[in-house]
């Protein structure tokens, strides 16, 4: 549960800092962070 935590936490940051200027930018951001997500708890399964 922690890596997932930080998993959220690093991609919450990064969104944060690249400040995307278009909310299309931010979408394939969000979808990445998704992604990332995603494989994380299937290792964990």
């Amino acid at each position: 549960m922690k890596k997932l935590y930080i998993v959220l936490m690093t991609f919450a940051l990064s969104v944060g800092i690249s400040g995307c200027s278009t909310v299309e930018g931010l979408g394939k951001d969000i979808e990445k962070g998704g992604e990332a997500i995603e494989k994380a708890a299937k290792k964990h399964q």
